[in-house]
């Protein structure tokens, strides 16, 4: 049974307050109106000679843990499953998260779905009360931050019944940067009423490569102005809300083909490249008051000779982010369990190499305690000096307090109630939706009327196939699914019939065979290879003279590799709401009124661009 926190529990949130009158820092929070002048609603006051009086009464222990944001197995921080808390003991060598906090003081806590943190949100509040009450319960109490990547679109670690919006691209399609912003604030609104109070969103990087196998949708586009208002826009919105914004990946990860999940990649841009491309989204973010910047596992030889990961590179993260950018909130690493880190030096080396290089969080290593007593091993033999923890825990706690973690560390279920996933926000997120849709092409069929819209009462028994990759945040679809049940909402005849990424001969068969004699088949793609087994459904569906609408659900390049359909969309995201979004456009109950935020090229000759920044047909 879940339990909102009692007035009792409530109450012990003043602890961390007191820590800080002890010193005389709780006087901040007594003086002056809750959001001063020139402040956001979502921005409480800052003093950092109270917090420096904090940070004076830490042990070293202590001040180390801060440093850390940590995964933890378990949907309970004191109660997890007994197959969480034996996770918990063979990865980090205790059992709850209550205890990593006892035992280390990490001073964040991230949140993942494979790690059974986000059942629910009621579930999700409660796992957060419960980390934030070990926060407070230490010595010195501190309040956590609690992240997650909650991008939208591709990456969304907390699913429905929280309100999902369009992710990067597809608000790269919307252009709007109101949108954006009513977005992100939507989405922090949601996080904060369970807890999570910094979003590692948004994604910084202008995705120049069509191949870039990590990035693609989850960038706002390819042009770097473009980029830089949006991403402006939503550090905005979800800072308005009160929750801690994160810009990645410094100092870009747009222009790779290699994944630094998997790899290290390398970036070949010169420095004037990388001024022109790469910069001007963290310019912006860092001119809207960006809380945290995320660095990237990877090299710029041009940046730094050493060629060194940005992560660990002094040159990077403190000569150009810190010195050059004037940057001086927290820089939190990409997960330091990816390869692209781990390469290079040990993994007892890589936490230590990071804070020497400027970075204040260090997220997720994969051997907590190796790293933990590593760095600690640092700063007692002078590797590393105190004052300089002290400089990156001076920053994190700063951000707390910006946020209010100090003043309200709780939260309830009936702000969970009346926030998360309510009529309003979703009503919102589809309209947002509703105008990320962009049709590249739209041919006359038999000499007459433009493809689309179709028209329901000429063209109403309708075949959907194709790609069903299941939904990001593990809730809702299949896509085929979601369509037909739209468009048959919307007055058709619509048919499912899932083909998968990688149809088979037989696959291919059943679906020509259930398209002969339809009115049109739609037909939805997940980035489209050269040698993929979708291009032969298409060609072999096109074959069948029955009109082919073709939907990419991923990456918008997919038409270059394809022939003969009679119109093509890109919807960027396969989520419900761009489904039914995409469905809409196709039945002409929504105008396509998204237009192309990256070009796509010629598959044959990428030198040669099919459609350009900006495309977007109308009706």
């Amino acid at each position: 049974m879940h339990r909102s926190p009692s007035r009792r529990t409530l109450l012990t949130a003043t602890a961390a307050a007191a820590a800080l009158a002890a010193t005389g820092a709780g006087e901040v929070f007594a003086a002056g109106p809750a959001h001063p002048p020139g402040h956001s609603p979502g921005h409480h006051p800052v003093d950092r000679k109270r917090l420096r009086r904090l940070i004076s009464g830490m042990s070293l222990r202590e001040k180390v843990g801060q440093l850390f944001v940590m995964r933890v197995y378990g949907h309970s921080a004191t109660d997890p499953d007994p197959a969480d808390a034996a996770a918990n003991r063979k990865e980090i060598g205790v059992s709850t998260a209550a205890e990593l906090i006892s035992e280390y003081h990490v001073g964040g806590i991230i949140y993942f779905a494979w790690a059974h943190n986000v059942r629910d949100p009621h579930q999700i509040a409660d796992l957060s009360n419960g980390i934030q009450r070990a926060g407070l319960a230490q010595p010195t109490p501190v309040p956590l931050l609690v992240s997650t990547d909650q991008e939208h679109g591709l990456v969304a670690r907390v699913g429905a019944p929280a309100t999902l919006l369009p992710g990067a691209m597809a608000l790269g399609a919307d252009g709007s940067r109101e949108d954006a912003r009513k977005a992100a604030f939507l989405s922090g609104s949601e996080l904060a009423a369970m807890g999570i109070r910094q979003d590692y969103a948004p994604v910084a990087d202008v995705n120049v490569n069509p191949a870039n196998p990590v990035i693609g949708v989850r960038s706002f586009g390819a042009d770097p102005q473009s980029v830089a208002r949006l991403v402006a826009a939503q550090v905005r919105g979800y800072q308005s809300a009160r929750v801690a914004a994160t810009a990645k990946h410094f100092p870009g990860h747009g222009d790779t083909q290699t994944d630094s999940h998997t790899g290290l990649p390398v970036i070949t841009h010169s420095e004037e490249e990388w001024q022109r491309l790469d910069a001007p989204p963290f310019r912006a973010a860092i001119a809207a008051g960006v809380d945290s910047i995320m660095t990237a596992h990877l090299v710029v030889p041009a940046l730094d000779p050493a060629e060194d990961p940005a992560t660990l590179s002094r040159p990077i993260l403190t000569g150009i982010l810190r010195e050059r950018l004037g940057y001086d909130g927290v820089v939190v690493t990409d997960a330091l369990d990816m390869a692209g880190v781990r390469q290079k030096y040990g993994d007892d080396r890589v936490p230590v190499l990071a804070l020497k290089a400027g970075v204040d969080q260090l997220l997720n290593p994969p051997d907590f305690r190796l790293a933990y007593n590593a760095v600690l091993a640092a700063v007692e033999s002078g590797e590393i000096s105190e004052e300089r923890i002290d400089v990156s825990l001076l920053r994190i706690l700063e951000l707390k307090q910006r946020r209010g973690l100090f003043d309200e560390p709780y939260v309830t279920h009936a702000g969970v109630d009346r926030t998360v996933g309510v009529p309003p926000h979703l009503r919102a997120a589809q309209r947002i939706a509703d105008r990320t849709t962009t049709l590249l092409l739209n041919r006359r069929t038999g000499g007459r009327r433009r493809t689309l819209p179709l028209d329901h009462r000429g063209r109403s028994d309708l075949l959907v196939v194709g790609a069903d990759p299941a939904a990001p945040s593990a809730t809702g679809g299949p896509p085929t699914a979601v369509l037909a049940r739209t468009l048959t909402e919307l007055g058709f005849t619509a048919t499912a019939l899932s083909t998968g990424i990688t149809p088979t001969r037989e696959l291919i068969d059943r679906a020509v065979t259930a398209a002969t004699g339809r009115d049109a088949v739609v037909v939805a793609t997940y980035n489209v290879s050269a040698t993929s087994p979708q291009r032969t459904l298409v060609s072999e569906l096109v074959a069948t003279g029955v009109p082919v609408v073709h939907l990419a659900i991923r990456n918008p390049y997919d038409i270059a590799r394809l022939d003969g359909v009679a119109a093509s969309l890109a919807s960027y995201s396969w989520t419900d709401g761009e489904m039914r979004a995409a469905a809409r456009v196709i039945a002409g109950r929504a105008g396509p009124t998204g237009r192309l935020p990256v070009p796509v090229p010629d598959a044959d000759d990428p030198a040669q661009v099919l459609y350009p920044i900006g495309h977007g047909l109308s009706y």
